[in-house]
């Protein structure tokens, strides 16, 4: 089996295009997998400035066909060409996979970099796909040596121990765009009621603001500020409380967002200015939104572009243990590779051993001769499959386990059976109350 990523992040392509791509990711995995024989296994990792599916395919031959499968479900999905689609996506495949996941989870790829959010969105993505029954065990194992790495990254290095985040670095620049910096005076409007409108409401309170509506167009709002503070509004009670805002800020991606010409006339009599913090791929705000008359508008890019440079001894040490952790994990994902090839040679040569044992039996009974002769050979045996198992581990630590496999076929005649890669094969609970947690 063979692991493999299509990637589309904000360092290659413009937000607009990773936004346009991501219509439809929640479906990609299981669409794929139905849909193409290449593709075994997925996990999509859609986030504010990413969009990103790493798959699993039977064979290095057929990781072309899953690529051209994919590409065409997310073209369907989103409604851009197949051509854009191909063009928007770079495609990684062995040692590149792990190495670009573990410093993605370990935030090495963010806009902030450090940022903490990234780690959680990819444990998410694993549940979410163990849900759906689109994550073979490769990709598990994968995904799950990814959350180790951030943690590792996180205990030890000083690498965003400030808990900076795209959220955070947001919030700074509406601070420095404000007349006063007291985010306790402030009356807050937010959109949205996802994990990520959750870390803003608990980075707003961090900073002292009390004042905190918050509007879901799926009804959600009501839920979100039970458990967590705030007002909840509805259609009626949005236009009066974004008139008397000082910050607005879309966490919430919907198809519905705030137009220039409806926020001017709503804020029309408004005598304070507005800062609008638009944290949505897909934008929750009008881009004109900036142009209008006492209306700052703040972006991810802005937020990317305002994100300060960690310490570089930190970055050395993080990508230092990212190294590590992705060299290791593909040496044991290679040493796994021959499992089945082992045990296809024991199994083979111990049923030689048993059928000669057989005539062993038949001929003298169950002697303590036999039993002699049946220890001697036993040892002889464990003996003899010694070495051939360490060359086995040896041939794939260095990506020759194919030439075990042909020789083993070629030397005895022996059929090495891949196992089964079922979804579910590598964790046995059942995620489903687990996605809201």
């Amino acid at each position: 089996m063979v692991l493999f990523s299509l990637v589309a992040t904000h360092a290659d392509i413009d937000l607009e295009t990773v936004a346009q791509l991501s219509n439809g990711a929640s479906g990609i995995a299981t669409s794929a997998l139905s849909g193409s024989p290449a593709v075994t296994g997925a996990i999509v990792l859609a986030t504010c400035n990413r969009y990103e599916i790493y798959g699993e395919a039977p064979h290095a031959d057929d990781v072309e066909a899953a690529r051209a499968a994919l590409v065409s479900e997310i073209s369907g999905l989103s409604g851009l060409n197949e051509q854009l689609v191909s063009r928007s996506f770079s495609t990684r495949t062995g040692p590149e996979v792990s190495q670009h996941l573990f410093a993605v989870s370990a935030g090495l790829d963010s806009a902030v970099v450090g940022e903490r959010e990234i780690a959680g969105q990819v444990r998410r993505a694993l549940i979410t796909a163990q849900h759906q029954g689109t994550a073979s065990s490769g990709l598990v194992r994968l995904f799950q040596a990814a959350s180790k790495t951030a943690k590792d990254v996180g205990a030890q290095t000083a690498l965003g121990s400030r808990g900076l985040s795209i959220v955070s670095v947001a919030l700074d620049l509406a601070t420095d765009l404000s007349e006063s910096p007291d985010w306790s005076a402030k009356k807050v409007v937010l959109f949205g009621t996802g994990a990520y409108a959750g870390a803003t409401m608990a980075l707003l309170r961090e900073r002292g603001c009390t004042d905190i509506s918050v509007f879901s167009s799926s009804g959600r709002a009501e839920a979100f500020v039970a458990t967590r503070g705030g007002t909840a509004l509805d259609s009626e009670s949005l236009p009066v409380a974004v008139a008397a805002a000082d910050v607005m800020i879309g966490c919430s991606g919907s198809d519905t967002r705030v137009e220039a010409g409806e926020l001017a006339e709503i804020r029309a009599d408004s005598p304070q200015p507005l800062i609008a913090i638009d944290l949505a791929l897909t934008h929750d705000f009008d881009p004109e939104v900036g142009q209008l008359d006492g209306v700052e508008l703040l972006t991810l890019e802005s937020v990317r572009l305002a994100a300060p440079q960690e310490q570089a001894e930190s970055l050395t040490q993080a990508s230092g243990i990212v190294s590590g952790a992705a060299q290791a994990f593909e040496q044991e994902r290679e040493a796994r590779s021959v499992d089945s090839a082992i045990v296809a040679l024991r199994r083979h040569t111990m049923n030689v051993l048993d059928a000669e044992m057989e005539r062993v039996r038949a001929r003298h009974g169950c002697t303590a001769a036999a039993e002699e002769v049946e220890f001697a050979l036993r040892r002889m045996v464990k003996q003899l499959l010694h070495v051939p198992t360490v060359r086995a581990r040896e041939l794939a630590a260095n990506g020759q386990q194919d030439d075990y496999v042909s020789a083993l076929e070629t030397l005895y005649g022996i059929t090495v059976e891949q196992p089964a890669t079922a979804a579910q094969a590598e964790c046995p609970v059942d995620h489903r109350g687990l996605e809201t947690a």
